[in-house]
């Protein structure tokens, strides 16, 4: 409820006031929309007006925003258009929003990243091509708003004792490796010495986080594997899971840090360890908290876990469970299944990881006159060690559909992770429309799920 909306202070005035010299973009931030009879609303609050502070603290960003609005008791202080001061003394409950949208979502820019992380793949990108794939960010609060990996390296100490003050949890962490000297190798800044500083005082002050190691051979594997998930293993309950998922190199690595993909000897090596691993974590914490990426079962030519055996799939943006999960939704889906009337032929593209495994899949619709054919795409934009689906480019499936009959397919079925995220654009700048216009033929981006892919069939 509102107790008082106050106009007192005139432009002239704020020149009076101490802060002025302190108010620069990350305590001004310029306001979109009002939600109608919202707080702001019922205050007069305008687009394109300023807010200034709350309860007098400045707002360096989202995370500081949410914090101090979820209070009973805000004094408010805004900029009008006309450069104008208010404030305003509002009493609410305690998560109720002020009905204010931003023009920058994250009230303030991303921060970037200043590693020289021997694997980087940004680093590994063909020149040219969008601005956006050359952009490195390292940016804790994307880590806890969109559970982007971030590495701690890049934050002062000041910032991660707000992360602390703020209690932001859970956080999604790149470790790599726990011992200083190298940690700081794999990552090229000084800062990375102090992993295990920062996630212990994560564990004392009951943050949870998600941790990843992106294995490199003969660097981070072997015995510092394991005595980086020993010491992850020590931070449980707050430490909740590892993903340990192979290193990703393109061909396009000229003067870069010399790298290799792993063997299928190797990769099985891993996975036996892993397995160990996590039989120990079971016995003793109730849960496997480590989890190999599927791209790691793949190279092994493994058999891929039970679906039990991933548990929460709390490390399924890092590829670990994916195959499994759709498995089990295509499963589940098939039980309302029924034999169409008329013959359907569609072709699905992938990469060549996942040929194998989505043939097999699909082969379980051909009784139902459901047929998805599956054509695996060479990855020549990237490398053709890059065998993920969501790195295959428009250019190359142009290229490799030149021989085939594409006659017999109603359309031709995209993974959506092949797109630009909300866009229609592929990586290689080519649009969907692009690609129909070269092949001739319907291209649909469906979602990589089994349950969206029936519904759309």
């Amino acid at each position: 409820m509102l107790l008082t909306a106050q106009k007192p202070h005139s432009k002239n005035y704020l020149l009076l006031l101490p802060r002025i010299f302190v108010y620069n973009r990350s305590m001004k931030h310029k306001i979109k929309a009002v939600e109608k009879n919202s707080i702001s609303y019922e205050l007069g609050i305008t687009p394109d007006s300023f807010l200034l502070s709350i309860n007098n603290q400045k707002i360096n960003d989202l995370i500081d925003y949410q914090h101090l609005v979820a209070n009973e008791n805000l004094l408010l202080e805004f900029e009008l258009t006309n450069g104008e001061i208010i404030e305003a003394e509002v009493e609410k409950d305690t998560y109720e929003p002020l009905g204010l949208e931003f023009y920058d979502s994250l009230m303030d820019s991303v921060k970037t990243c200043k590693n020289k992380c021997i694997f980087c793949f940004i680093d590994q990108m063909p020149k040219g091509g969008r601005k956006t794939l050359h952009f490195k960010d390292d940016d804790w609060r994307m880590s806890f708003i969109m559970g982007n990996y971030i590495t701690l390296t890049n934050i002062s100490d000041e910032e991660f004792e707000r992360i602390i003050k703020r209690k932001v949890s859970p956080l999604y962490i790149s470790v790599h490796a726990t011992e200083p000297e190298l940690r700081q190798k794999i990552m090229g800044n000084p800062s990375a010495k102090n992993i295990m500083q920062r996630l212990s005082a994560l564990f004392k002050n009951k943050l949870t986080f998600h941790c990843q190691i992106v294995l490199c051979p003969e660097i981070n594997d072997g015995e510092h594997l394991t005595k980086t998930l020993n010491d992850l293993y020590s931070l449980y309950p707050y430490a909740q899971s590892v993903a340990v998922v192979p290193v990703g190199i393109t061909k396009h690595r000229e003067g870069l840090y010399p790298l290799r993909t792993y063997t299928k000897a190797e990769a099985q090596t891993i996975i036996n360890f892993v397995h160990k691993f996590q039989k120990r974590c079971l016995e003793t914490l109730g849960t496997r908290f480590v989890f190999c990426a599927d791209e790691l079962y793949v190279t092994a030519d493994y058999e891929i876990p039970e679906y039990e055996e991933y548990e929460d799939f709390l490390q399924i943006e890092n590829g670990v469970g994916l195959l499994r999960t759709f498995e089990y939704e295509l499963t589940e889906c098939m039980e309302d299944l029924t034999v169409q009337k008329s013959e359907h032929n569609f072709l699905g593209i992938c990469g060549k990881s996942a040929y194998k495994f989505l043939s097999n899949q699909f082969l379980r619709l051909n009784p139902y006159n459901i047929n998805i054919d599956i054509h695996a795409v060479t990855n020549n934009f990237f490398g053709e060690t890059v065998t993920v689906s969501g790195l295959v480019c428009a250019g190359d499936i142009i290229s490799s559909l030149k021989e085939v009959d594409l006659s017999k397919y109603e359309a031709i079925l995209i993974p959506k992770v092949m797109l630009r995220e909300l866009s229609d654009t592929f990586l290689d700048s080519y649009s969907l429309k692009d690609l129909e216009n070269a092949v001739n033929k319907k291209v649909i981006a469906v979602d990589v799920a089994g349950d969206e892919i029936l519904e759309f069939v």
